[in-house]
């Protein structure tokens, strides 16, 4: 599946293209193609391109973008389908294309000149060529190379790409979180009142008008469920609750929730350090997911919840590497950098061997490609004239070098091969590296938060006694 945007920029064109095909980003723009423009000349021809038509006001570039859910394709792929998609849509324009990986999902940047170099006119996007052209052929391209799409009829639950790519990940999202939280107002409230308060307990602020609209406190927008659900509409909420006071009459629903069953306790490990901090901050965010969540909790800590999963992978990642002190993260950090330095050299030699071999890779390539094309020709099929030059100019390549073919192929396999864990162990690297400094980043926020909540939780404690 691809969730496709487009951005009309007025800025610099070269800053955009760098950003495109950021080798950091793109293994080193291999993963990179270009349309009607030459590498290293993209931005000199787009500006000579405007120009030439007088047209270099206004919309400089515009920035397309595909992300595919994760793990559902191929960077190789996905710079193919991207490829395809500029060729066909924007026939006659300058384009660069990056896909780029240093994220946990695949997406593919399109950065085109917003000035046709054939034509000399401008690029206009609006809501029907988005959803006739570039929506409709991205899909079918999809469909194509055997990946899902967004099926029609689904724009009435629509949600943002980030909320998307949360469910994809199986991540927590506010969106989600509301709705669970409002399901079990539902099932626990007496009536629309009782209702009402129950979600004030759980930390919402509550807007009545002609639809109800909840956010947490301390959030900037307030969320109206009510628009993808009737459920969660005034008189949907009203006509739930009536529903399941009837079923309790009736016998069809217990009036309390069963109790869980019992299960021996088992003693948990001792952690110290990062990791016990980790334990009890997971703690008190696992319990804001039970049911009627207690007052000391506080809304930011609420919010947090979306942020377990990045919380539970932090504290496997400190487990595993025996990180408990602020010592201990120091050293790993350390040799993270030691290890990412050593991989990025061995990928700089690599690939000023590959550099030098371009020519006679490039060869091998066209041989291979262009083998088909050969038989045609010489069984005397016309219109072969041009292909059947390249692979004889591509045989006198090879038979130049000296080196034998076989040869060369092997060590065309070796070296991709090479490259291609090399980057596998830079991300992986980088990723330690930027989950190291994270973790540093958020420790005096989760200790900040626990003290906050211990607080409240002693205020709770001593009012309660109070009031004995």
């Amino acid at each position: 599946m691809a969730i496709t945007k487009i951005l009309a920029r007025k800025g610099r064109l070269d800053a955009g293209i760098r950003y495109v095909l950021n080798g950091d980003k793109t293994q080193e723009q291999v993963l990179t193609a270009r349309l009607n423009c030459d590498p290293g000349r993209e931005a000199r021809q787009m500006l000579e391109t405007k120009q030439d038509y007088g047209k270099a006001d206004g919309v400089q570039y515009y920035h397309m973008i595909q992300s595919f859910r994760p793990g559902e394709i191929s960077p190789e792929l996905a710079l193919e389908i991207a490829r395809e998609f500029a060729q066909e849509h924007l026939s006659g324009y300058q384009a660069v294309i990056g896909v780029h990986v240093d994220r946990d999902h695949i997406h593919a940047h399109i950065l085109f000149n917003s000035v046709n170099a054939d034509t000399g006119k401008k690029y206009h996007s609006n809501a029907q060529s988005y959803y006739r052209q570039i929506r409709a052929i991205s899909d079918r391209l999809c469909r194509e190379h055997g990946l899902s799409v967004i099926m029609q009829g689904e724009s009435s639950k629509a949600v943002s790409y980030i909320e998307w790519l949360r469910k994809s990940r199986g991540q927590a999202t506010f969106r989600g979180m509301l709705e669970a939280d409002l399901l079990e107002a539902i099932q626990d409230a007496n009536d629309l009142g009782h209702f009402f308060l129950l979600m004030e307990h759980k930390g919402y602020e509550i807007k009545h008008g002609a639809r109800l609209a909840f956010r947490l406190r301390g959030q900037e927008r307030f969320m109206v469920p009510g628009r993808r659900d009737p459920l969660f509409t005034e008189a949907g909420i009203q006509a739930a609750i009536r529903g399941n006071l009837s079923a309790i009459e009736a016998g069809r629903r217990p009036a309390l929730p069963p109790r869980p069953s019992f299960r021996p306790y088992t003693p948990h490990p001792k952690y110290k350090g990062f990791l016990a901090l980790y334990v009890h901050y997971l703690y008190l965010l696992g319990k804001i997911g039970q049911r009627q969540p207690p007052p000391r909790m506080t809304p930011q800590l609420r919010q947090e919840v979306i942020k377990s999963e990045r919380y539970r992978e932090q504290f496997m990642f400190l487990r595993d590497n025996a990180i408990v002190t602020q010592t201990d993260m120091t050293a790993f950090l350390s040799r993270t950098e030691e290890t990412l330095a050593g991989l990025i050299k061995q990928r700089t030699i690599l690939n000023v061997r590959k550099k030098k071999r371009r020519k006679l890779y490039a060869a091998l390539a066209d041989v291979a490609a262009l083998a088909p094309a050969k038989v045609c020709y010489e069984a005397g099929l016309s219109g072969m004239e041009s292909e059947f030059s390249r692979y004889m100019e591509a045989v006198s390549t090879l038979e130049r070098c000296g080196v034998p073919r076989e040869r060369l192929m092997t060590e065309k396999a070796e070296v991709y091969g090479r490259l291609a864990e090399l980057n596998h162990q830079i991300r992986q690297a980088r990723r330690e590296k930027a989950l190291c400094q994270e973790i540093l980043g958020q420790i005096p926020q989760m200790e900040a938060e626990l003290q906050k909540t211990e607080t409240k939780e002693r205020e709770v404690r001593n009012n309660e006694h109070r009031r004995r």
